[in-house]
Formats: C-alpha cells, sequence, structure tokens
C-alpha cells in the first residue's frame, strides 16, 4: 500500500487533478477547431447523409454544430485523461497488483466507447434513417431536414451506446470493490432489463423494430457483464483463500 495521507492532502491532491483535467480539456477544445470541419464534411458525405438534404433554418445553426460537435471532440479526447487522473488520484490506496489490473481499464473502457459508439453509428443509425424515409413515403410527406436537428439525432442514438457499453467494465470495477457480486446481478436480471427496456424506448423512434435492435444488444451486453464479474469473483475468491491458508499456517 502506498504511503498515508491527510485529508488535506487528499483535497489539494484532487484540486491539482481537477485543475490538470480542466487545463487539458481547454486545450482538446482548441485542437478539436481543427477537427470539426473534416468530421462535418465525412459525416456529410456518408451513404446515409447523402441521401438527405440538410438545410439551416437559423442563422446560427451552423455555428452551433460547430461547438457542439467540437464540443464532443474535445470530450472524447478528455475521458481517458480523466480516467488516467482518476486511477491516479486512488492507485496510492490499492496493492501494486491492484494498480496494474485497474490501469487495463482505461484502454478497455476507450474500445467500449468506441465499439459502441460504432455499433449505433453503421448498424442502427442507417436502419433508423430508413424507417424515418419508408415512414415519410407512407405518409406522403416531404422532408425537409436541418442540419442542427440531424446531428442533434445522430448523436442522440450515438452517445448514449457509447455510454452504455461501459457496463462490462463498470461491473468488473464494482465487482472487484466488492460491492457486487454475480449472484446478486443475477438475482437483479428482471429489473435491470426493465430499466433496459425504458433506455432502449428513450433511445430509439417509437416502432418494435428499432426497440429490439437495441434491446437485444443491451440484454447481451448485461449477460457478459455477468459472465465478467463471476470471472472476477472467482479471482477474488481464489486470493482469499490463499490468504487465508497462509494465515492459517503462519498460526
Amino acid at each position: 500500500m502506498g504511503n498515508k495521507m491527510t485529508i488535506q492532502d487528499h483535497i489539494a491532491e484532487l484540486r491539482r487533478r481537477l485543475i490538470a483535467t480542466i487545463c487539458f480539456f481547454i486545450l482538446a477544445f482548441v485542437g478539436g477547431f481543427f477537427l470539426t470541419e473534416p468530421l462535418i464534411i465525412y459525416l456529410q458525405q456518408t451513404n446515409t447523409a447523402t441521401r438527405l438534404e440538410l438545410n439551416t433554418f437559423r442563422l446560427t445553426d451552423p455555428l452551433k454544430v460547430y461547438f457542439q460537435i467540437t464540443f464532443l471532440i474535445a470530450c472524447v479526447f478528455t475521458a481517458p485523461f480523466i480516467l488516467y487522473q482518476l486511477w491516479a488520484f486512488i492507485s496510492p490506496g490499492l496493492y501494486k497488483k491492484e494498480r496494474k489490473i485497474t490501469l487495463t481499464y482505461i484502454p478497455i473502457s476507450i474500445l467500449l466507447f468506441l465499439g459502441g459508439i460504432s455499433f449505433s453509428y453503421f448498424i442502427l443509425f442507417p436502419f433508423l434513417v430508413d424507417f424515418m424515409f419508408h415512414l415519410n413515403a407512407q405518409m406522403e410527406l416531404n422532408a425537409v431536414i436541418g442540419i442542427n436537428e440531424y446531428f442533434e439525432f445522430l448523436f442522440q442514438i450515438t452517445i448514449p451506446f457509447g455510454l452504455l457499453f461501459q457496463l462490462p467494465v463498470i461491473i468488473l470495477f464494482l465487482t472487484r470493490l466488492g460491492i457486487i457480486t454475480p449472484s446478486f446481478l443475477s438475482k437483479v436480471r428482471k429489473y435491470a432489463y426493465f430499466i433496459l427496456l425504458i433506455l432502449a424506448a428513450l433511445i430509439t423512434p417509437p416502432d418494435i423494430m428499432s426497440h429490439i435492435m437495441v434491446t437485444i444488444p443491451l440484454f447481451v451486453l448485461y449477460e457478459i457483464s455477468i459472465l465478467i464479474s463471476k470471472m472476477a469473483y472467482r479471482k477474488i475468491e481464489k486470493v482469499e483463500q490463499i490468504r487465508s491458508a497462509r494465515h492459517i499456517h503462519k498460526i
């Protein structure tokens, strides 16, 4: 374990890391301006976007979209830094092996976030756009889509999935802390499914196919989280057994 720190030391350390995070975010935000325009052009040239004629309904719409995307870019680049600062803050209270294990959570978390974004953007989002086109054709409507509304809908679909895909990492972390167990996750499965159903309904339009396409991956993600929790719990039990055996041997 690391050296003991006073409450004042912890507060000073937390303050220092918060300031570092804010400074990093500001730098990422400034750097994001150089990436925003190429990203907007790319998103407008995808197969899904080229089917739409994007319009501006206010003079400020392009500026709003520009700043929204710059802000999201800054958040994405700052997220790993935040996770590292969080790890560095709690690591003095961990054993050396625990520090190495928890440090691996950062790249895993980033990969899961990118996986959630990719799934929602390349699979779910085109399906939802197709559904909207089909609905407009059935109702004989001519869709006039604003660029602000288009990107808001895109972010509404993709960002939540990136966050929801963090579930396995969160479950693993809570299991290692001893806050939850695999048996608890199994017992509350039906309640968890109900919550995931509600989340899926909030993310998707009110049609059954879209709802199913979102709900099934979330259910699978929860089951994967239970399996990960079981693996972590078995390792914790083995470590406890070894420690108990050593303690009895010393006695």
